[in-house]
Formats: structure tokens, sequence, C-alpha cells
């Protein structure tokens, strides 16, 4: 079936960069958007960043002019490119993707999240 993988992350000090990737595979026909998503400990799941297909992106307030969403289609891969990362950006940062899979239904799948931490 559908497996998304994340892989990029890790330490990193604070004021420095990071970039995320993240890999779509198996019974898939169309994606209609991949993105980011980050819940800290006791805090609702929130979305980082959204690349659409029909082009359009959305960034959290607190991430925009700091973090850019990209997506290579044909490979089924979505980037999230971290600038000026700071130590409340630490947490678990998930991929995610709303596409047409197996049985041509249209379904929400989640990779197993990358670990993010900045230090001060």
């Amino acid at each position: 079936q559908v497996q998304l993988v994340e892989s990029g992350g890790g330490l990193v000090q604070a004021g420095e960069s990071l970039k995320l990737s993240c890999t779509a595979s198996g019974t898939i026909f169309s994606i209609n958007s991949m993105g980011w998503y980050r819940q800290a400990p006791g805090k609702q799941r929130e979305l980082v960043a959204l690349d659409y297909s029909g082009g359009s992106t959305n960034y959290a307030d607190s991430v925009k002019g700091r973090f850019t969403v990209s997506r290579d289609t044909a490979k089924n891969t979505v980037y999230l490119q971290m600038n000026n990362l700071k130590p409340e950006g630490t947490d678990v940062y998930s991929c995610a993707a709303n596409l047409l899979g197996l049985g041509r239904k249209w379904g929400n799948y989640w990779g197993q999240g990358t670990q993010v931490t900045v230090s001060s």
C-alpha cells in the first residue's frame, strides 16, 4: 500500500538550517497535496507547511518567511527547507499526503515522523 518516509531531521544550533524530505511510494494514481505537520507535547497537531498540486502553499504564521515547502511531483517527494531555526521549533515533524490510491479512493496518509532538535 502507500508508504511515506521522511528523512533529514537532526540536531542543529539556533539560526542554522535543515532540509527535510518525504517520499511517497506504493499504489498512487494522483496526489492532491503533500505537507508537513508537528505536534508538541500537550498541544494540538498543527500544520507547518502545505503544498497543493494546484500551485498554492500554506504556512503556519510562526514559520512564514523562514520555511519553504516545495515538491517534485514526478518523484512524489515533498521538501521542507527550514532556515533560521529556533529552539521552539524542536518537535517531531510528520509528512502527510492526500492522494488517490488503491481502489481509486482518496485518502490521507502519514509518515512516521522525523525528529528536529534545535539547541539554543
